[in-house]
């Protein structure tokens, strides 16, 4: 008996600006710099002589792979991705690419970035807008309290602050 799942949902297609020049960056480097050099290693790993025995060759060609793999994806996500540029008309509301601060249960301070999930970055507190406490947040104001339903069980938060970058890099308080 096989182990079908469906399908998962496909993510949301939205990025900050930052974030969709930080992809493009990426598939330029690995399309003009990275995927040569392993070409070139390859070709040289190749020119050694018996192939099965060969670990350079074989660890070139996986690492050939997983750069055309990235590239592939890379070239087919940047074209389907919606850049959001600017704030929203309410500056007082959580959407997508707030600055977000909670209050937890215990009385803690938490700082979370909602960001597009080809950008997320938990050591800089960035979730996906997909993400259990994105979606609880969407839609807050200051003061609102949410529920999340997170790996760990349920837990609740008060909006304690919202914020927004502008184009230039400067923030927008409401």
């Amino acid at each position: 008996m096989g182990r079908w799942r469906p399908p998962q949902p496909g993510s949301t297609p939205v990025i900050t600006r930052a974030g969709f020049e930080s992809l493009r960056r990426e598939l330029d480097e690995l399309w003009r710099e990275r995927r040569p050099e392993v070409v070139r290693a390859l070709a040289a790993a190749a020119a050694e002589g018996d192939r099965s025995e060969n670990a350079e060759y074989t660890y070139r060609k996986k690492q050939l792979a997983e750069i055309d793999r990235r590239v592939r994806y890379l070239g087919k996500r940047l074209p389907a991705l919606r850049v959001v540029e600017q704030a929203p008309a309410r500056l007082d509301i959580v959407y997508f690419g707030a600055w977000v601060e909670l209050e937890d249960e215990a009385g803690a301070i938490l700082r979370y970035r909602i960001v597009g999930p080809d950008e997320t970055d938990a050591r800089r507190g960035w979730i996906s807008v997909d993400a259990p406490l994105a979606r609880a947040l969407l839609g807050r104001k200051v003061d609102d309290e949410c529920e999340a339903h997170l790996p760990e069980g349920r837990h609740r938060f008060a909006v304690v602050a919202v914020r927004y970058e502008i184009e230039n890099g400067t923030d927008a308080w409401p």
